[in-house]
């Protein structure tokens, strides 16, 4: 069976300086005060336009990110490529909310996915439904498109013409793109639309890819019916498995509002929830591929498990595991060591307009439970095997 703890090929792509630059930047996120300090002081700085962004880059952004455009993000390519380790390359600019900015984003992912067509090492595209729209409109549209009014309804059209822009070049570049999940406020529309994709570009394989977040105690449901009408229907139905990135914001909002929260009870609610699921569209691989976005051992193990007991190859095409740049290569570079199938998510973007999906990262590395103290453990270890 696999092993998460061998630190010599969890590490095998860091050269002592970057491994020394990660074991500092984990025990600075390690402590929630220093993680509300910093991001207190990051955003004064950079509103008053002090001159930190060079100190920015060399630290969190060089641990987290690719560069600030594609071809920044070749070194980073090349280097997990050589590992066997993926690139999936996330342009992760938020906050925009003029048409232009959307058109720019919509070319940019377009540049990502043909990037991705004349290169081996990224299998994979992905864009967020809110970096191409007003998050307005999308929530408005949530309950039903006809609660738009004429005007909206347009902006609404644009924002599908968009979706369908970026997925038709996908089609066109056979490279598989990820719709990323987002709050659940607003997400039955990103469902809506995405299902109107896969009706069009996944007739013959899983071009277009949901996600579902399995923090929710209704997306299992929600996937079942989902499989089950794309075999009926006759189309492939590729997803993204993740646990979730919203849980704090969507209990403070439910609680505000009066209505129940669609959170889980319990972590353990969710990884029963997320090892079903897994287990669900192994099953169901035939009319289906998976990304299992985990940085979760057990979980991966469990896949792991399902693809031999299933008699499938380590390196069938239609599951992936993928974890985020900087963040537990002991699983990342162990797996694709042992022949699976691995990508990174590589965020890459201008340091400043990168910097609110940073300080999310630490936020969420802060907020989940061993997470850090994991990562520490395995880079003193390292540490100590390099005598460094």
């Amino acid at each position: 069976m696999i092993s998460f703890e061998n630190t010599e090929i969890a590490f095998k792509s860091k050269s002592n300086k970057s491994l020394k630059r990660a074991y500092l930047l984990f025990k600075i996120i390690g402590n929630p005060t220093m993680v509300k300090i910093g991001k207190v002081a990051t955003n004064t700085a950079l509103n008053l336009r002090l001159p930190i962004q060079g100190l920015i880059k060399k630290t969190i952004f060089a641990q987290f990110c690719g560069g600030e455009t594609i071809a920044d993000c070749k070194n980073t390519i090349e280097l997990l490529g050589q590992y066997g380790v993926g690139t999936i390359l996330d342009y992760s600019v938020e906050g925009k909310t003029s048409e232009e900015d959307f058109d720019k984003t919509v070319n940019e992912i377009i540049s990502t996915i043909e990037t991705a067509s004349k290169s081996k090492n990224i299998p994979f595209a992905v864009f967020k439904v809110s970096g191409i729209s007003r998050f307005s409109i999308l929530e408005k549209a949530n309950l039903h498109a006809d609660s738009l009014n004429e005007n909206e309804k347009i902006e609404y059209e644009g924002i599908v013409a968009r979706i369908n822009k970026i997925c038709n070049a996908a089609f066109e570049k056979n490279i598989p793109v990820f719709i990323d999940a987002e709050e659940s406020w607003i997400q039955n529309t990103i469902d809506r639309i995405t299902h109107q994709m896969m009706l069009i570009y996944n007739k013959h394989r899983a071009i277009v890819y949901n996600t579902v977040q399995l923090y929710r105690h209704d997306r299992l449901v929600f996937l079942e019916d989902a499989i089950n009408e794309s075999r009926l229907k006759g189309y492939h139905y590729g997803v993204k498995l993740v646990r979730g990135a919203y849980m704090e914001k969507e209990r403070a909002r439910a609680k505000e509002k009066g209505y129940p929260s669609p959170i889980q009870p319990d972590k353990v609610s969710s990884d029963n929830d997320f090892d079903k699921a897994l287990d669900l569209v192994i099953r169901n691989i035939d009319i289906g591929a998976v990304c299992a976005g985990s940085h979760n051992e057990k979980s991966s193990l469990f896949l792991t498990e399902l693809i031999k007991n299933n008699k499938l190859e380590k390196s069938d095409k239609r599951i992936y595991f993928a974890q985020l740049l900087g963040m537990s290569e002991h699983i990342s570079y162990n797996l694709s060591d042992a022949g699976y199938n691995v990508a990174k998510y590589v965020p890459y973007g201008p340091v400043k307009e990168v910097m609110p999906y940073l300080l999310r990262r630490a936020d969420e590395n802060t907020s989940v439970a061993g997470q850090t103290n994991r990562e520490l453990s395995l880079i003193t270890k390292e540490k100590r095997r390099r005598g460094i």
